[in-house]
């Protein structure tokens, strides 16, 4: 791995590894985010007229924590020549533009890697690089339809519901990239040789319904809605609505635990935990456990279950999640810069991980980076424009 400079804190197992990163939106910027909570030096080369961003204020935009940001004018000859530059002294580039915008920038795998053969570039797409859709629009919903993942979510009789962006955009893509980059460097490592990580959205959410896959091949599951083990088709996996009209999650999908929830609910005569699997019995059992879970607040059923093997918990909201006293204990949510976001995960025994510093202002970096990195041309580069620095 490349020294890590001055600027790159050291922490994590991913310390002394440089990160280039070109600014995006969604998915290859949270890669990036997870790099730099694990410890590398990540540097985002921002835009410097960006036309979009979400959210609107820069210093709350957590994927871009723990950062350093340069602002590079790509329409400028000389704006690819300052991210080749970076490249050369980098280990990995990440990108998410649509296929074909790198190359035309002059920033792309070919002119990369001709630069730093030993490089890793990670590309970030929700088509892939290839196939009919390669070229066209789309985003997480889009993804996640067409690789088959959407159609089972959601309950019997009603529509596909939509799991926010966290299959597609996060699961099925930017933790698949961050896989194929960690893989790609231990191949680097072996070989000298760095590769480019084709990291399609619709190939890992693909890959996170194996399991789900083999059910259906095993005829354990029904290509269907609300019908099967985990999608709200037993009562005994499902959420259900308080007396204060708020929620409660059931997973009692074991025998014994399944016995200790009936317990604890009250019904312990409902059926007998020999015959939990009987369809049969699920719809009075429903009802009843729907009548039970009415007659109390979300407060008082959390005390009834606390501490049990009932696989019962309360269904918090994303406000209330991090004072659940046992994300507190493990302090999965700390206060950084008077924001409250999720600690950097997972955890190492010997080189612990923390969150970087406040998301950068674009171009806040930008003399400091290229100092870092010890980068030449830098006072000309910052004399026509080519690069500029703190830019709101």
């Amino acid at each position: 791995m490349s020294s890590s400079g001055a600027g790159a804190a050291a922490r994590g197992p991913l310390g002394g590894l440089r990160v280039v990163e070109l600014a995006g939106l969604g998915p290859a910027p949270f890669a990036a985010m997870l790099l730099a909570d694990l410890g590398a030096d990540v540097v985002r080369v921002d835009r410097v007229d960006p036309v979009f961003r979400l959210p609107a204020d820069p210093r709350v935009d957590l994927l871009n924590r723990g950062k350093r940001s340069i602002a590079v004018d790509l329409k400028q000859p000389a704006g690819a020549e300052v991210v080749l530059a970076l490249a050369e002294r980098a280990d990995v580039l990440i990108e998410g533009w649509r296929p074909g915008v790198a190359e035309r920038l002059g920033v792309g795998p070919a002119e990369v890697l001709a630069r730093n053969p030993a490089l890793v570039y990670g590309r970030m797409t929700g088509w892939g690089q290839d196939g009919p859709l390669a070229g066209t629009a789309g985003h997480d919903i889009d993804y996640i339809a067409v690789a088959g993942a959407l159609h089972p979510i959601g309950r019997a009789g009603g529509p596909p519901q939509i799991p926010l962006n966290l299959v597609g955009d996060f699961g099925g893509g930017a933790l698949y990239l961050v896989v194929g980059v960690l893989a790609a460097l231990r191949e680097a490592e072996r070989s000298g040789r760095g590769q480019v990580v084709d990291a399609a959205i619709v190939d890992g959410v693909a890959h996170l319904t194996t399991m789900i896959s083999g059910l259906l091949a095993g005829g354990a599951w029904r290509d269907t809605r609300g019908g099967n083990l985990l999608d709200s088709g037993t009562p005994f996996y499902d959420v259900y609505r308080t007396a204060d009209d708020e929620h409660m999650a059931v997973g009692a999908l074991e025998p014994k635990f399944y016995a200790e929830f009936l317990r604890l609910l009250g019904l312990a005569d409902a059926v007998a935990p020999d015959d939990q699997y009987d369809p049969a019995g699920w719809p009075a059992l429903r009802t009843r456990i729907a009548a039970a879970f009415a007659g109390r607040t979300r407060a008082e059923w959390t005390d009834v279950f606390a501490g049990s093997d009932a696989c019962v918990s309360p269904v918090l909201a994303l406000t209330e999640a991090p004072d659940h006293p046992h994300l507190a204990a493990r302090g999965t949510y700390v206060d950084r810069d008077g924001v409250r976001q999720p600690a950097a995960a997972p955890r190492f025994s010997a080189t612990p991980t923390a969150p970087g510093g406040a998301p950068p202002l674009p171009g806040e970096h930008s003399r400091a980076v290229l100092a870092d990195w010890a980068v030449a041309d830098a006072e000309s580069w910052l004399a026509t424009g080519a690069v500029v620095t703190h830019h709101d």
